[in-house]
């Protein structure tokens, strides 16, 4: 009779330990399961996760619609999380490239070159050709005017800079 006492005994504070174990993940281990299933993919970069109660939200700015299914479909997968609420936006395309024709970039060209009289442009099929000398402190301002043509390319290893 007394080994049974025992046994029970043993077997109770047995249990009473394993109990806890038996108890699901923190929601702070959670949201750190949940954050390394999401860094796994280095296209869900822009996602941040919070977890209450073992529901996680996920918030953040991704690139596309499959970037947002997937990020959704990597925290479900994390043991332990009960549900995800998918807060994630799709960021906007960005803008197309706008390629200005040769006869009114030509144009444009030569009025961005004008306060540089040392300094020639081409231009064929987009693509401006610079020619010349410039002092070093003139040519970002050149550059920027010449850019903002919108030309395909800017050329300018014939630019002397001094």
């Amino acid at each position: 009779m007394k080994m049974k006492k025992i046994l029970a005994i043993v077997a109770i504070v047995a249990f009473s330990f394993a109990l806890p174990s038996c108890k699901g993940k923190s929601d702070a281990e959670l949201k750190t399961a949940a954050e390394a299933a999401i860094q796994a993919n280095p296209d869900l970069s822009g996602v941040t996760v919070d977890v209450a109660d073992g529901v996680a939200t996920l918030s953040g700015e991704v690139k596309d619609p499959a970037a947002q299914a997937a990020v959704e479909t990597a925290v479900k997968g994390v043991k332990g999380i009960k549900s995800v609420t998918n807060q994630t936006s799709v960021a906007p395309p960005p803008p197309p490239v706008e390629i200005s024709a040769d006869d009114p970039l030509t144009t444009a060209v030569k009025d961005a070159i004008k306060d540089h009289p040392t300094v020639s442009a081409t231009v064929a099929d987009g693509v401006v050709t610079l020619t010349g000398e410039i002092a070093k402190a003139d040519l970002k301002t050149l550059m920027q005017k010449v850019q903002a043509t919108k030309p395909k390319k800017v050329e300018s290893g014939s630019l002397t800079v001094k």
